[in-house]
């Protein structure tokens, strides 16, 4: 799937902050706004392949890229970050929750401290991130979050419990502020990604036959990659979705 070539010209000169954009999707998230003429920021706690990513989107984006460094179970940092963007480029109007840790995990060996860093990495730092944007959201007129959950909740995975359980409560949280903000005029969305091959999943857990199983299950039988996201969520923080709130929308090649 190539990149989208879509224009949303409403997202010109928006202040837009995506978490964990140094590498996979969060990275074509970047590089997507960045080619909309948006003002992207984007918090990362690996310090060198987001510094070479900043600087190679600046070159040739309207706005400099910016890269901030902070460790999202921190909610300190979380606050220090998000008014440190507002500062350098005005109030955020658009906020992708994309930072997630999918490491495996037996439900037998699984400590108390492995599930509370787990959840902080994947479901606290949503909310705290949401919370800290939401103001200046609030003071600009409104806003759109995207937050990124998973179809892994709905396919009874053995090894990703904590994992599967803090995406399945993204959708909770979603709704939960879409009710909450909708009538400051932000609007609140979920993206539930199927199997995306990035070059981490390549490394870590994907295998030829395994992704061979699951295109055979779509619907659209291609392997979906990083770029495949990009229009969904572009979609969902423009003005052309201004009625669509509290939704979840699956992007999965038809899975489900």
């Amino acid at each position: 799937m190539t990149e989208t070539q879509a224009q949303f010209p409403d997202l010109k000169d928006r202040t837009v902050l995506i978490t964990g954009g140094g590498s996979g999707i969060g990275a074509a998230l970047v590089e997507g706004f960045a080619r909309q003429g948006a003002k992207v920021a984007f918090i990362d706690i690996a310090e060198e392949p987001s510094k070479a990513l900043a600087a190679k989107l600046s070159a040739q984006s309207a706005h400099p890229v910016v890269f901030y460094h902070a460790d999202l179970r921190d909610v300190g940092a979380i606050r220090n970050t998000v008014a440190a963007v507002e500062s350098d480029l005005g109030a955020i109007r658009v906020l992708v929750n994309n930072a997630a840790w999918d490491d495996r995990h037996d439900i037998d060996t699984t400590t108390e401290e492995y599930w509370d860093n787990n959840q902080a990495i994947n479901l606290k730092q949503v909310f705290f991130v949401s919370q800290a944007a939401a103001p200046g959201m609030r003071a600009a007129g409104g806003g759109a979050i995207v937050n990124f959950s998973s179809i892994v909740f709905r396919m009874n995975p053995p090894a990703l419990s904590s994992y599967a359980t803090a995406k399945s409560g993204i959708i909770g949280l979603t709704k939960s502020f879409a009710g909450r903000l909708g009538p400051e005029n932000i609007r609140v969305n979920a993206v539930l990604p199927g199997m995306i091959v990035t070059e981490r999943q390549l490394e870590l857990w994907l295998t030829e036959e395994g992704m061979a199983k699951t295109v055979e299950r779509q619907c659209l039988k291609h392997v979906l990659k990083a770029a495949d996201l990009v229009g969904p969520v572009l979609f969902l923080a423009s003005d052309c979705s201004g009625s669509i709130t509290a939704q979840a929308i699956t992007v999965d090649g038809g899975i489900f």
